[in-house]
């Protein structure tokens, strides 16, 4: 598993409990910033899938 996919995913969690919070919390700024770092997780874990895929196309898999 590419370190990309494992960052990402962490990304996404983080986004969650921050958009989570900024609901509870009423902090629009927060909760926006939250749905930002999920878009961005899932387009990094995205990018590390696509490395894992060429990575078996090279080793033949």
């Amino acid at each position: 598993m590419d370190k990309d996919r494992i960052a990402g995913s962490a990304k996404v969690i983080k986004g969650k409990a921050k958009e989570a919070i900024g609901s509870v919390l009423g902090d629009a700024k927060m909760e926006t910033e939250g749905k930002a770092d999920q878009v961005e997780g899932r387009v990094q874990n995205a990018v590390g899938s696509a490395k894992d895929k060429v990575r078996e196309v090279v080793k033949g898999k």
